[in-house]
């Protein structure tokens, strides 16, 4: 195991959680070795940044609260191009807004994961009701000929494991 994994599962606990999917996406991230997340809170994902806040920083990691969706997907292209492991995590209406740089990121080949926390319902929906209304939005939202990889999870223990591979495949 190297030392970034060590430090995580020490900071997560080695005990048998039980845990909702946006524990499982925060722990995965921090299991693969994120080191910048760029947050701005969004139902339902909302509490991945709120954890992601509490923990990176005791792996030696930087959390920012941005101003608006734009600068979150700004600040992870950003951090990444510094050779940082980066994510950051929105949900429907959050995701919309990201679609302009998230076509840069796939142009200028930048690494980076966004967990799509996605709610159900057309415009806002329902915050707080999962569904896979995004994925067409997620496989083919910005302009341009280009493939994102989009994982979609469907248990727990998945969400942490494809968090994990996520970062693997970015």
């Amino acid at each position: 195991m190297n030392e970034d994994f060590k430090r995580a599962k020490k900071v997560i606990g080695g005990a048998k959680q039980f845990i909702h999917g946006d524990t499982a996406v925060s722990y995965g991230a921090l299991l693969a070795g994120c080191r910048f997340f760029g947050g701005y809170p969004i139902t339902p994902a909302s509490e991945i940044a709120e954890q992601m806040s509490r923990l990176l920083p005791k792996v030696g990691g930087t959390y920012i609260q941005m101003e608006d969706e734009l600068a979150s997907i700004a600040a992870v292209i950003g951090s990444s191009w510094t050779g940082a492991k980066a994510m950051t995590a929105t949900s429907g209406p959050g995701f919309s807004l990201m679609q302009e740089n998230l076509g840069f990121a796939a142009m200028s080949e930048t690494p980076l994961v966004l967990a799509n926390v996605q709610r159900s319902g057309p415009s806002t929906g329902q915050p707080t009701l999962g569904a896979q209304g995004d994925m067409m939005q997620a496989r083919y939202g910005s302009h341009g000929d280009y493939h994102p990889i989009v994982l979609s999870p469907n248990t727990i223990q998945e969400t942490l494991e494809l968090t994990i591979r996520s970062f693997n495949l970015a």
